[in-house]
Parts: structure tokens; C-alpha cells; sequence
């Protein structure tokens, strides 16, 4: 039987004058912080003292002993950070070149010093360009020259921290007569019937033994011999349970135990999960361009995403119990799709199995990201050899769904003047329409391939054209208001996203001492992207008066700002499925403490934004959306049952008086999309006015149709909205979209999760909310609420509007968490906000880390 032996202790790291003790998995930077000899890089300017760390080779060093009484013993390393030369006892074993794969060394009979010395990523980087030529980038730095993870090198949101080291673990596998190098497992559904077929590859010391294959999984035994040094072994599980996405089903995975034998003797054992389920990416062309759908056991999803970035700059000190908390975020906020960002990396087995256990589907990038790559050697071996490898390490995985050639890098050669600048180079293209399809055909055939993201499906139509495949939507946000959302219905938008600040405690752990304001050195430091602050001000000047020296305020209104840029676009593409079938927010989390697109900041603390997530990744969704020059209020049902309720329907004053009011029978079939006509008499004009809209608690199973006469309008099942979709076109937005003070502007819904949505008593009402103008222009009243503690939190009683409150838990405490983040409520509704980890609760506290929005002064 293969032993294994950890080789997780007794090195050291090679520093002058004193070696000092390394961690393995680590990497140069937490055991030069373990030392004392840098600053933490997340605090204040840490990042740019440590600088030189990433330009100096580095060389780690253990002593090695591989006596055993197997006739062969391996030294294989999981992850080697990224080029380095490993030696034992003065003898060269080899060179690597890729952060991305594993190696595997024959070390029998061997001991002595073993030594891995890193040589710099900018070094390597650096003559690789020599050797191969300049390509653009979207970032001056070298990293699209080497197989590593290329935000080490800094990006919009990241740190400059270019890390080397043994990354993953290392161990020794001491064997006999032959062991398992692969194993492939084809996953499929026949109707009731499960199927899996497992390819095994091989290794022998022995190539005359006889061999055989055993494999068990639901109860079912199958046995194959094998010849040489492949072979295969195939069973049929009867009456399996599917696995399906959450919101969808259940997630019931299935051990697989497949064993090597010579004769009775096991030699080798490999164990996984698997899921049992289909999945297909309907692309057919139709009426409205080219859709870009995912289907899983023959049910249309729309896609409910997150981007993810690596959840730390240096990957290695992410545990399972950190990817577990984080991915049940994820889960938490309605999410049923993470895209693992081709900036980053194959992410760790713990990290899939968590979305195995949680119905979250994974769309995986091959790891280029928003540059031209070269694809001459000694890059385009690397390439295929990590593709090969990590799509057979990763097919077990039922939550894998998907494979993604690259991100932004087609888009990149045709819009951002990377053509006339390569003048015939190579730059990747090669790799995403080439090798990488190749390599997911040949390898794992149940799982779609698409050749990027953005991607179009054709270059004879632009890489980002919203009417066919994935859409980056990032004028919005870079140039325009998020209102601008609602003048287009792409067809899967993969990308979009607005910034704001992490938390006040966040900040101020990573800006100790720092008096903050917008543009204090520190902020400014850890604000990464392109006038990220100018960009943040102009999107707050078109919806508030920015504040003026108010640190506090700015921050609150930020993240006010981001929630309500991301709802204006989920809340208008969600109502147009099944034209729009997904989004994926830019972004889930971050590696460090920065100002970024992050729902959940680099502390893990959960932003407003989190918390909207929640509402508008629902299975049920109200919106309140302008359509032909009036209001539609949208029902989206993504429940599998009927949703029957009353919608009440309330013109309202700013002091809270019900001008009009009318009643409406909501009925909404499974998985679709129901729009109500607002009456005109209902739609609110000027500044003193606006709508509500209140669904209250499901009234049983409906048969849908007209809502009759004097009700209020018709409802009417939405499968294919009217809308002007053609390249440059956009769709209904409403007439003035983009001014700032368009009637759709500020169609906001608030809320929490469809749960007591307005602050209201009734946990199955949700709610939609529509202001005619701009929140600089509206005439709120000077908010006026009680504040109350409650068992285990604070209830907030409103006196008058109070629109957007927000409890900022963490100013009450660092370790103090709300259950729920922004929440309007009219006069005389209250809402209870739960806080976890609060030490000493008192009412006056809990009042000064409530805000909302206030008048124009």
C-alpha cells in the first residue's frame, strides 16, 4: 500500500545573517512577518515598504531522509510558488516554471540536504519578455510572462505583493509494484441511472505484474483487469439522486472508492465525492441575439453570481473553515453561481467541496486575465500541462459547471489597441480557440467550455456585444450612472459592479492612527483602481449632495451608493428573463483591506451591498421598473411553486399621508416573470411624492391572468419582453436615462431578503419602492425614529420616512455583527436588527451608529 509521509515541518528559510524557521505551505512574506523582519503589508504603506521582497530569490531548506523499504519513493510537492530549482544533497532533481501544477520527483535511496531556491518572478518575467517580445497589459506589471497567479502583481482592488514559496504541501509517497498517477471520472445521468466511467492511468516499477481495478460507489461493485499502464472501469448506480444547484434541490453526493490491486493486495486507494447530474449551456441563436443560458438536469437557470478573487493575497493562509465561512456568505446571500476569476488560481480541494455541500455552482476560468500572452515555449507547455492537470483534479467536482478560456482578453485585442501594437505577435488566441477547447474535449467532455468572458461566440461580431453571449458591463461605473444599467438587456452579464469603502473597523485596523478623510494617505493607498475616488464622487454627486469634510457621511453614503447601483441593474435584468439569463457581481470578497467592488471586504466583514444581495437574489422579487414611458411593477418568481398574493399599491406623500390606493391579484407561475401595469393615477411626480408597492404573505396556488377591471392593471407572464435590442441600441430605460434626474433613476426596491422587506411585521411580505427624483432633489423630512434594545438587538420605530437606515454594527464593537443592512421604513413601521457579538448593548450607542439618508441642506 502507498505511504505518505508530511514534510510540513523543519525548514527553514534562507535570510541573512540567521536562517529563519519557515511554514510550509507558506510563502517569503508571512515568514519574513512570523520574524519580525517586515511590517505587516495590509497596514498603512506596509505594502510598498516590502516591495523589494518580490525582486530577490529566495531559498528554502530541510533535511530529507526517504529510507524506506518500498522499492520507490517520490518527493512531490502540491504547489511551488513559482520558478525555482530543486535539489537534494547537492543533486539537481529538476526546474519549475508554474505555480499552477504539482511535481513529482524519484528520490529512492536518496537523503541529505533538500534545498528549493526561488528565483524572483520579476526576474523570470523579465526575460521571458526579453526573449519573447513586449505584449500589452491592462497593468504595467510582468505578468502575463510566467505561470503565476497574476493579481500577485497588483491589481485594481489588490496589493503589489509578489510572492514566491512552497505553496501547498509537500510530502513523500513511498510504493510498490505500481500506484495510481490519474484518475479521470466521466460523470453522467442515463435517465435514472448513473454512470461512471473511470480512466485510470498508471505507474509501475513492475511492468510484467498483473493488476486489476475495483471500484464501489451507491452500493455498486465493478472490477476490470488492466494491461500496461492504462485502464478503465465502468458502473451503472440504478435509482440515483440527482444533484442539484441550491433554490433548485438537494446536493446528495456519493462516496467513490477505486482500488489498485496485485492479486487481493491493495496498492493504491483513491477516494472522492461525486454528484450525479447533467449540464448543458444552451447558445442558440433566436429572435434576440445568441443566449447564453446554463441548464442543469434539464432545468433553465438564471444565474444568481459573484465573481471570486483569491480571498488573501498570499492563497496559502486560507484554511478550509476560512473558504467554508466565506462560500456560506455566499449561500447566504441567495448566490447559486461563484466565476473563479482567471486572475487568480485553480483554488484548493476545499474550496469545491464546499460548493459541492452548498448547491453552488462553479464557473472556472483558466487562469489568464487582461493581457496578450505569449504562446511560444517556454509558456505554451505550461499552459496545456496545468489545463491537463487541473481539469482532471477538479472533474469530480458536481459543482463544477462550467470552463472559461479566459478573462477579458479577447475584448482586450480588439477594443483596447492591443492589434496594431502586436502587428502579427502572438497574444493567447491560439490558447483559448485552441489548446483549452482541445483539452476540455478530450479530457472532460460533460462539462461546456466557452472561449472567454467577455465572448460574443464569433469574432464576426464584437467580443462584448450584449446581444450574444457574456457581457462586461464597465461603462457604468468607469464613465456612467448606474441608471444606465436599464438601457440595455444583455444576454448574461458576467461582469459589473460598483465601489465603496470596507467597514469603519476594517478601516480602521488597516489605518491605525490615521485621521481618515476620502483623500488621507492611507485611503488614497488603499484605493487601487483609477481615480477610483473621482469615480466614486461623481457617481454620489449624481444621486446626493456629496458631503464636505464628513468623513463619516461620505463613507455611509458610499456604500448606500454601491447597493443601489447593483440593485438598479439585478432588479431591471431580472425582470427580463428569460432574455437575460444571469449575472455575476463584481465582486465577492477581497485579499486585503481596500476600497473595492467587494460585497465583503478583506476583513470578512458583510458591506450594505451583502446584505442587498439578499433581496435581490430572492427567489421572489418585486421591482418597480419604467417601461414605454409608464411604471410596470415586475413579480419575479424564480420558486419552483405559483406565487399568489395581494399587491397594495400606495401613492404616498413624504409626511406619509396615502394619496391614492388600489389592490391588485398577483399571480405568478414557477420560474417566470409577471409584470403589472401601474395605473398613471398612482405614479408619483415631483419631489413630496412616491410609490409603494407591498405583496404580502402567499395566498396558495393562483391561476394567473387579468387582475380585472379597476384593480390597478394587468398582470401578464413575461417570456420574451419587449425591448429594442440591437449592437449600441440598449432597451427600455425609461426617457432620460442618465441624467440624473430621469424618472427611472432612482426606481430603488428596498429591504432585506423579501423579510419584512419595509420594517413591517409580516416576514412574507416584500416590498418595492419608486422616488420620481433623485435623492438630492426629493424633499425628505428630518428623520425622526426611537431606538430600543431588544433581546439580542435594537428595535428602530420610525416617526416619519426614514429611507435607508443602516445600524454600522462593527462601530459598535470590532466583533459586533447586524443581520441586516439597509431597510427604509414609513411612518409608525419598525424593524429589529439582530447584532451578534456586542458586548455591552445600550440604546444611545446603537443611535449613533444608525444613519440614513437626510435632506439637502
Amino acid at each position: 500500500m502507498l505511504e505518505a509521509t508530511p514534510l510540513g515541518d523543519g525548514w527553514i528559510l534562507r535570510h541573512e545573517p540567521d536562517p529563519l524557521p519557515a511554514s510550509v505551505p507558506g510563502c517569503v512574506h508571512t515568514d519574513l512577518m512570523a520574524a519580525g523582519v517586515i511590517p505587516d503589508p495590509f497596514l498603512g504603506p506596509g505594502e510598498s515598504e516590502v516591495a523589494w521582497v518580490g525582486r530577490r530569490d529566495w531559498t528554502y531548506e530541510r533535511e530529507l531522509t526517504g529510507a524506506s523499504a518500498q522499492e520507490q519513493t517520490d518527493l512531490v510537492f502540491d504547489g511551488l510558488d513559482t520558478v525555482a530549482e530543486i535539489s537534494l544533497d547537492g543533486r539537481l532533481l529538476g526546474k519549475v516554471r508554474n505555480m499552477h501544477r504539482s511535481y513529482r520527483f524519484d528520490v529512492t535511496g536518496l537523503s541529505g540536504l533538500l534545498s528549493v531556491r526561488f528565483v524572483s518572478a520579476y526576474a523570470e518575467a523579465e526575460a521571458v519578455r526579453g526573449r519573447l517580445g513586449e505584449r500589452p497589459a491592462a497593468y504595467a506589471e510582468p505578468y502575463q510572462y510566467l505561470r503565476k497567479m497574476a493579481c500577485s502583481f497588483g491589481w485594481d482592488w489588490g496589493p503589489t505583493l509578489v510572492t514566491a514559496g512552497i505553496w501547498r504541501p509537500v510530502r513523500l509517497e513511498h510504493w510498490s509494484t505500481a500506484r495510481i498517477a490519474r484518475v479521470r471520472p466521466l460523470v453522467t445521468v442515463d435517465e435514472e441511472v448513473g454512470v461512471v466511467e473511470l480512466a485510470v492511468d498508471v505507474e509501475r516499477t513492475r511492468v510484467e505484474t498483473p493488476l486489476a481495478l475495483e471500484a464501489t460507489v451507491g452500493g455498486v461493485r465493478a472490477r476490470a483487469e488492466i494491461d500496461g499502464a492504462d485502464g478503465s472501469v465502468r458502473l451503472r448506480v440504478p435509482d440515483v439522486r440527482l444533484w442539484w444547484p441550491r433554490g433548485y434541490g438537494e446536493q446528495p453526493l456519493y462516496d467513490v472508492e477505486l482500488r489498485l490491486l496485485h492479486g487481493d493486495v491493495a496498492l493504491d486507494v483513491w477516494r472522492r465525492r461525486i454528484g450525479f447530474r447533467n449540464v448543458e449551456l444552451d447558445q442558440r441563436p433566436d429572435a434576440h441575439g445568441t443566449g447564453f443560458t446554463l441548464v442543469v438536469n434539464g432545468e433553465r437557470l438564471f444565474t444568481r453570481g459573484v465573481n471570486w478573487i483569491p480571498d488573501d493575497v498570499f492563497p496559502s493562509r486560507i484554511t478550509r473553515e476560512r473558504y467554508r465561512r466565506r462560500l456560506e456568505q455566499a449561500a447566504g446571500a441567495g448566490v447559486d453561481l461563484v466565476r473563479v476569476w482567471g486572475g487568480g488560481i485553480y483554488e484548493s480541494e476545499d474550496f469545491y467541496d464546499a460548493c459541492d455541500e452548498l448547491g453552488l455552482l462553479v464557473w472556472q476560468d483558466f487562469p489568464f486575465a487582461c493581457a496578450a500572452y505569449p504562446e511560444e515555449q517556454p509558456l505554451r507547455g505550461e499552459v496545456e500541462a496545468e489545463a491537463r492537470e487541473n481539469v482532471v483534479r477538479l472533474m469530480p467536482h458536481p459543482s463544477l459547471v462550467l470552463w472559461n478560456g479566459n478573462n477579458e482578453n479577447l475584448w482586450g485585442f480588439r477594443d483596447w489597441g492591443w492589434e496594431p501594437r502586436l502587428a502579427g505577435d502572438s497574444w493567447g488566441e491560439g490558447y483559448y480557440l485552441g489548446v483549452l477547447p482541445r483539452v476540455v474535449a478530450e479530457l472532460d467532455p460533460t462539462r461546456p467550455y466557452t472561449a472567454g468572458s467577455p465572448w460574443s461566440g464569433s469574432w464576426d461580431r464584437h467580443p462584448n456585444d450584449s446581444a450574444h453571449g457574456t457581457h462586461h458591463s464597465w461603462e457604468v461605473w468607469n464613465r456612467e450612472d448606474y441608471a444606465d444599467y436599464r438601457l440595455s438587456v444583455p444576454r448574461f452579464v458576467a461582469e459589473f459592479g460598483w465601489q465603496a469603502p470596507p467597514a469603519y473597523a476594517t478601516l480602521r485596523r488597516a489605518l491605525p492612527g490615521e485621521e481618515l478623510a476620502p483623500d488621507s494617505p492611507g485611503m488614497l493607498h488603499h484605493q487601487k483602481a483609477d481615480d477610483g475616488n473621482g469615480k466614486l464622487e461623481r457617481g454620489l454627486a449624481r444621486h446626493f449632495t456629496v458631503p464636505d469634510g464628513d468623513f463619516d457621511r461620505w463613507h455611509y453614503l458610499t456604500q448606500v451608493n454601491q447597493a443601489r447601483a447593483v440593485a438598479a441593474g439585478i432588479e431591471h435584468w431580472r425582470s427580463h428573463w428569460p432574455v437575460c439569463a444571469g449575472t455575476v457581481v463584481w465582486q465577492l470578497n477581497d485579499c486585503w483591506p481596500v476600497t473595492s467592488w467587494a460585497a465583503i471586504d478583506g476583513d470578512g466583514r458583510e458591506k450594505p451591498l451583502y446584505h442587498e444581495l439578499k433581496r435581490l437574489y430572492a427567489d421572489r422579487l418585486l421591482t418597480l421598473q419604467v417601461r414605454d414611458g409608464g411604471l410596470v411593477l415586475a413579480a419575479v418568481n424564480q420558486a419552483a411553486g405559483d406565487w399568489t398574493a395581494t399587491l397594495t399599491l400606495r401613492r404616498m406623500s413624504v409626511e406619509g399621508e396615502v394619496l391614492e390606493q388600489v389592490a391588485v391579484e398577483l399571480a405568478a407561475g414557477g420560474r417566470s416573470v409577471t409584470r403589472v401595469d401601474v395605473p398613471r393615477q398612482l405614479t408619483p411626480t415631483g419631489p413630496k411624492e412616491f410609490l409603494v408597492a407591498d405583496a404580502g404573505g402567499d395566498a396558495g396556488a393562483g391561476t394567473g391572468g387579468n387582475a380585472g377591471p379597476g384593480t390597478g392593471g394587468h398582470a401578464s407572464a413575461d417570456t420574451g419582453p419587449d425591448r429594442n435590442r440591437g449592437p449600441g441600441t440598449g432597451g427600455n430605460a425609461g426617457t432620460g436615462a442618465g441624467t440624473g434626474g430621469n424618472a427611472a433613476a432612482d426606481a430603488e426596491a428596498d429591504g432585506n431578503a423579501g423579510a419584512a422587506a419595509g420594517g413591517g411585521a409580516d416576514p412574507g411580505r416584500l416590498r418595492a419602492l419608486y422616488f420620481p427624483v433623485p435623492d438630492r432633489e426629493f424633499l425628505y423630512p428630518a428623520p425622526r425614529f426611537d431606538v430600543a434594545l431588544a433581546p439580542g438587538g435594537v428595535t428602530v420605530t420610525a416617526r416619519t420616512l426614514v429611507r435607508d437606515l443602516l445600524l454600522q454594527a462593527d462601530r459598535l464593537d470590532p466583533q459586533a455583527w447586524a443581520d441586516r443592512g439597509l431597510v427604509t421604513l414609513l411612518p409608525g413601521e419598525e424593524v429589529t436588527i439582530k447584532v451578534r457579538g456586542w458586548k455591552t448593548p445600550d440604546a444611545e450607542s446603537a443611535r449613533s451608529a444608525l444613519y440614513c439618508v437626510e435632506p439637502t441642506r
